[in-house]
């Protein structure tokens, strides 16, 4: 039995998978999510797990070189917005719309589906490499 990180055989798996530039997003629970998207679906009931607690246990697994969320996020949600700031520390972090965001899903390697239900808070992480 793994005995600390991230549990979650399906995150995990995707996250050990991903190589440079390999995005992957971490959503809202009204987030709409492709259907040519692999889907983790972590919601057990409302609030839970949380979009921020969820960012933190991936930020301690995976290399993160850059992220993405929607402008949006600013004035809509800003105490999420100051947390994810925080959270990545210097990591460079593109602003786009909510819209172009949605587009941007088809890219990603998986959307991460968290029990929030704070409007915009969905990141798209682009993974890093450790050397």
């Amino acid at each position: 039995m793994k005995k600390s990180g991230i549990l979650n055989p399906d995150l995990i798996q995707v996250i050990a998978s991903m190589g440079h530039t390999d995005r992957l997003a971490i959503a809202d629970a009204g987030l709409p999510i492709p259907d040519d998207v692999p889907r983790i679906d972590l919601a057990l009931i409302a609030g839970v797990p949380g979009f921020l607690q969820t960012l933190q246990a991936v930020l301690g697994e995976l290399q993160v070189e850059r992220a993405v969320i929607a402008e949006e996020m600013r004035a809509r949600s800003p105490i999420v917005h100051e947390a994810v700031q925080r959270l990545l520390g210097k990591t460079p972090i593109d602003r786009v719309s909510h819209e172009e965001f949605k587009q941007l899903l088809h890219g990603v390697r998986a959307v991460v589906r968290t029990g929030e239900q704070t409007p915009y808070a969905n990141i798209i992480l682009q993974s890093g490499v450790t050397f």
